[in-house]
């Protein structure tokens, strides 16, 4: 069974990426394309690399969050490892509920003006 590549187009389209970004994680060693020439291949292996980055980066870790996480998939982690990993998830979890929290706030401090202002526009002549 033959292992099917994806070209730098089709791994740009599979992913919604720029060039520039799938470019830029090349360059600092996140993914290894297959290279022929100047034309990029993608094996599977490195599909899955991207669809862990783009969801470390949902996430909102760092790149070299992501790096280290790539490494610890790429070969068998030690207990220290994961350990590690929890850390870094329970440390991003916070971070997330620290921001919902703020977008929280900021949409009832913007529907209280909002509401504010209908009820002065519902007093005021047409």
């Amino acid at each position: 069974m033959a292992t099917e590549l994806l070209s730098f187009k089709e791994m740009c389209a599979r992913f919604e990426v720029t060039p520039r970004t799938l470019r830029y994680y090349e360059y600092i060693e996140l993914l290894s394309p297959q290279k022929e020439g100047r034309a990029r291949f993608y094996t599977p292996r490195e599909v899955a690399r991207m669809t862990l980055i783009l969801r470390g980066r949902r996430f909102g870790f760092s790149l070299e969050e992501i790096r280290q996480w790539l490494e610890l998939r790429d070969r068998k982690g030690t207990r220290e490892q994961y350990e590690v990993w929890v850390a870094m998830a329970d440390r991003q979890l916070a971070e997330l509920a620290r921001q919902r929290d703020e977008i929280d706030a900021a949409i009832d401090d913007l529907r209280r003006l909002r509401d504010e202002t209908r009820q002065h526009l519902a007093g005021m002549p047409p």
